[in-house]
């Protein structure tokens, strides 16, 4: 199993190409099963988790090209898809694997999905999925691990409606955005989510053909459409290793630019920066961020875009916990993802958990230590802090981090940082 030594100390310099959003190119892979045409992404991360979805969508039967110069770049083509199916082998480490539920059950009139893993950050149910996918007409049954769906008798295609969900749900609104592009008429979606990643599916809909209208908003309006074709997409920046690597400069002190960054997509991280004492410029595709010093703790409350954004807690918290004063740190979208605070404490943090708030009172160092990644983000977490502590920290478990940070050892030794994978 791979480990992360990490000797700290190092201020960063230079220049990090982030790479394209996992949580815009899994959905996208998806959307390539809508047609039988194909479907070409360009900057697509060099991830676990899309190599998993990859396997997936081929086991079904589609043909997937990797471009010899550019590596980044896939094609897909769904026209020989002939099992429409998601099994527990294949999805059992991704919960993104829910997201072929809806362009199956669009494109074929029935699908049968496993359900799904993933980090272990709390529940992540799947019953909005359903219920969705139910209001469209849709006929489901969970047995034995999976979700079993088809269209009732007569049926040729799934039925727009009105969808309002009991909560705001990433993947849910991607799965019945997905699936109404091929519903009978009209279909609205109420309090949908607005992040980003679901904007640029949105995109990548409409160039297939689709007729979609408000994505970015709570409310989305989906004009359902008899087929979709093929298109080329580029996958949106990723803005989560963004955040990662502005928090990562922002602890360890240095000057680096963030090639393809956009800092519209991170507001509140940024600002939370900024209040620190970061100094941030950003331009056209470029975020430059400028660290000196131990910044100033700050509080903040994880919520749904454009609010704090849940994937950047631990890393924040990372920083929070070499910063000058205290801080309080309130989670509110997932009850299990406080798990990185023990392994941090072994680092010389000082932290303490009460309910949904973590109380963190920053100090002067760190100490390294071996610690071990819980999940994705945890992992970039225990880096960040690797970055800034005294002597060298190893970080087992990195499997996690291979999930979502495309080379993520590689862009940091490339500003300067101490790290080596260990095999």
């Amino acid at each position: 199993m791979d480990k992360l030594r990490i000797k700290g100390g190092k201020p960063l310099a230079g220049t990090v190409t982030i790479s394209g959003a996992k949580n815009a190119a899994l959905p996208e892979l998806c959307a390539a099963l809508l047609t039988a045409e194909p479907v070409t992404l360009e900057n697509v991360p060099r991830l676990q988790d899309v190599s998993t979805m990859l396997k997936l969508i081929q086991n079904m039967g589609v043909s997937v090209a990797r471009s010899p110069d550019l590596p980044s770049t896939v094609t897909l083509n769904a026209g020989g898809l002939d099992k429409p199916e998601a099994p527990y082998e294949l999805v059992k480490t991704m919960r993104a694997s829910v997201l072929a539920l809806g362009p199956l059950l669009a494109r074929f009139g029935h699908a049968t999905v496993s359900l799904p893993g993933g980090c272990a950050i709390g529940s992540r149910p799947v019953d909005q999925h359903i219920k969705g996918m139910q209001a469209m007409g849709a006929e489901i049954t969970v047995e034995h691990g999976y979700m079993l769906a088809k269209l009732p008798a007569g049926a040729k295609r799934l039925k727009g409606c009105s969808i309002t969900t009991d909560m705001v749900t990433v993947t849910g609104t991607e799965n019945f955005l997905m699936a109404a592009t091929l519903a009978e008429g009209e279909t609205i979606l109420e309090n949908a989510a607005q992040e980003p990643e679901i904007g640029d599916l949105a995109e990548m809909l409409i160039k297939m053909g689709a007729k979609i209208e408000g994505h970015g908003t709570r409310r989305i309006r989906i004009q359902g459409v008899e087929r979709l074709h093929g298109c080329r997409h580029q996958v949106v920046a990723d803005r989560i290793e963004t955040g990662t690597f502005l928090c990562a400069v922002a602890a360890a002190g240095g000057d680096v630019v963030l090639e393809h960054g956009r800092a519209d997509h991170l507001d509140a991280v940024i600002d939370k920066l900024r209040e620190a004492g970061a100094v941030i410029t950003a331009g056209s595709g470029f975020i430059r961020i400028h660290s000196q010093g131990r910044l100033k703790a700050q509080s903040f409350r994880t919520t749904e875009y454009p609010g704090f954004p849940t994937d950047m807690q631990a890393q924040f918290m990372a920083l929070n916990a070499i910063s000058l004063g205290s801080s309080t740190v309130t989670e509110t979208i997932f009850e299990n993802r406080f798990m990185h605070v023990n392994e941090m404490v072994r680092l010389g943090a000082k932290i303490q958990i009460e309910g949904k708030v973590a109380v963190i009172e920053g100090v002067e160092k760190l100490s390294g230590a071996t610690v071990m990644a819980t999940d994705l983000r945890a992992s970039a977490s225990l880096v960040i802090a690797g970055l800034v502590a005294e002597g060298e920290t190893l970080v087992d478990r990195i499997y996690h981090l291979d999930r979502g940070y495309d080379q993520m050892e590689a862009k940091l030794r490339g500003i300067g940082a101490d790290i080596e994978r260990v095999r």
